[in-house]
């Protein structure tokens, strides 16, 4: 298997903003005119308004999502930057001040969908691939909310056995953080994984592909530090020279009496699971162990791909810290990270800037157990289609914070069961607290009836996903999108799959109703009754049964 240095190196170089001086630009919002895009972490926000309010730095945060010098209009207007960006929305206009040039054009077609078209033929075109099929026909497993941070060979099989003997078929598996003896030292930790080659067969051997967790972040006192600080012979320090791959402080080294000189010095950076050396791939010292340890886990034990975690702009920021090569940016070093997951058929990433219609999966921010978080889920997940991203995933069912499923935790059954039910309609479904042990046997019950309608239209899912590969159209869509001048820019908590499945979640605690907004057209819903659209009808929405529509051709 070949190194992906060169494509990491690549997308590097392709990111990286032209010319030192920034260019500002100033756009009016015109009266009833809609926006989307910079960064899906403000899905509820959008549309921006002339109203709105608000700005958003993507020089410096990628808000643990995915981001992009990129809006679009429902007017059919684009405006555009290679360059990281700060955006403002104030006074009925907008104002981007970029490390590049800002374009700003209009497309043929006058639309939401006309702007989005034009945007992605003009600056981040389709590969032609999309992510394996089983992302999207099979839930997806996590190990995290089980087992935090005791990730163990037993427990994993374990769980692994109980979603098949719960009628969960296999599909993709993923392995989460403290598999590894470290950060930075990536060997399966031995006293929990006395045989992790025999458990990763033993997981292919039950139909699961296996995925582990990994960071950009090394330990400095572990020898996977002082071998890319140091050289290939970390124990030969005293006269060997530094070599580098971390990023480096911007104050210069002033050792002490009986240190040793960095000519380099790395800079400890904070993250959320404390201090470490970041990578800097735009050092080829970084990328060469990297690579080496990626493939080395591949061919030692046979995992098919990673969850690749972390590398935000804010760790990876410039203003106090240097990369090797001056030229660098957040957001190269962002993706000559996140530009590993092309190597490997199974990969997901969460902090991406730009990388817009590559073939892999990506993830929403953990969502905490909340209801307001429901509706989070829907609206960042039209963003990010809107901005480049329609293999999205929409964190895990019930939200990604594992304290809100420990023994006295204000955990509900059925918000667990509301957020399975937008998780079952989305393109991906990922499951990580288990039903089995969270859940009564009625609440299992029904959770398996949402499983059931999941997989009915999985197929759909995997044959809208291989079209947004050639394409680039977003597979979770709004009503905007799809009907375009009709009045929907405004609703975010309903949502269509590809261009004739519409899905009215339930966001509210003890609802056994909701409204739903029909567009023009015949509806049908899942008992098989039509209506016709445009309307607002009011549907039942008992738990487990959440609304959607198939169009009626």
């Amino acid at each position: 298997m070949k190194s992906r240095v060169p494509v990491a190196a690549a997308l590097a170089a392709a990111f990286i903003a032209a010319g030192a001086s920034a260019d500002v630009r100033t756009v009016k919002i015109e009266e009833g005119e809609n926006w989307w895009g910079a960064a899906n972490f403000f899905g509820t926000n959008m549309p921006f308004t002339a109203k709105t309010s608000l700005k958003i730095d993507l020089r410096r945060k990628n808000y643990s999502n995915q981001c992009a010098s990129l809006l679009i209009s429902d007017r059919g207007r684009a405006i555009w930057s290679e360059g990281q960006s700060e955006i403002e929305f104030k006074d009925g206009s907008i104002v981007m001040d970029s490390d590049a040039e800002v374009l700003v054009e209009a497309a043929s077609d006058k639309s939401l969908p006309g702007a989005y078209r034009h945007a992605a033929r003009r600056w981040f075109p389709p590969s032609g691939k999309s992510p394996d099929p089983l992302f999207f026909t099979s839930p997806q497993l996590n190990t995290w909310i089980e087992l935090t941070y005791h990730q163990n060979q037993k427990d994993i099989v374990a769980y692994a056995k109980s979603m098949l003997a719960n009628g969960v078929p296999p599909g993709v598996l993923m392995i989460d953080d403290t598999w590894q003896a470290g950060y930075g030292d990536w060997r399966f930790e031995p006293s929990r994984f006395p045989d992790p080659k025999a458990m990763v067969d033993e997981l292919h051997a039950m139909g699961f592909k296996v995925m582990l967790w990994m960071c950009p972040y090394v330990g400095m006192d572990l020898p996977a530090f002082r071998r890319i600080a140091w050289g290939r012979n970390p124990d030969d320090v005293r006269g060997y020279p530094t070599k580098g791959g971390f990023l480096q402080d911007m104050a210069p080294a002033n050792p002490g009496e009986g240190e040793y000189t960095f000519k380099e010095k790395p800079k400890a950076c904070g993250w959320w699971n404390g201090y470490s050396a970041f990578l800097d791939f735009s050092h080829p010292n970084a990328n060469a162990w990297f690579a080496e340890t990626l493939d080395g886990l591949v061919k030692e034990f046979g995992v098919d791909g990673f969850k690749l975690d972390g590398a935000d702009l804010g760790a990876y920021n410039l203003s106090d810290r240097k990369a090797k090569d001056p030229k660098a940016t957040s957001g190269s070093l962002n993706n000559g990270y996140c530009a590993y997951a092309l190597k490997y058929p199974f990969c997901e990433i969460r902090n991406t800037w730009r990388m817009q219609l590559v073939p892999v999966v990506v993830r929403l921010h953990d969502k905490m157990h909340e209801w307001v978080a429901l509706k989070r889920i829907v609206a960042d997940m039209i963003a990010a289609g809107l901005l480049g991203q329609p293999f999205i995933c929409p964190d895990m069912v019930g939200g990604g914070d594992w304290v809100a499923f420990i023994p006295g935790s204000p955990f509900e059954q059925e918000l667990f069961i509301r957020s399975a039910e937008i998780h079952a309609l989305c393109p991906m479904m990922q499951i990580s607290a288990s039903p089995w042990r969270v859940l009564d046997a009625r609440h299992q019950a029904i959770f398996k009836d949402v499983l059931a309608i999941r997989q009915k239209y999985a197929p759909k899912f995997a044959a809208l996903a291989k079209a947004a590969g050639e394409t680039g159209e977003p597979i979770l869509r709004s009503l905007e999108y799809v009907f375009p001048g009709k009045g929907y820019a405004g609703i975010i908590d309903e949502f269509m799959i590809g261009d004739d499945l519409l899905v009215a979640p339930v966001f509210e605690k003890g609802a056994v109703s909701r409204e739903v907004v029909l567009p023009p057209g015949k509806w049908r819903d899942a008992a098989g009754t039509v209506r016709e659209g445009p309307a607002k009808v009011k549907v039942e929405a008992p738990l487990g049964r959440p609304p959607y529509f198939e169009l009626v051709r």
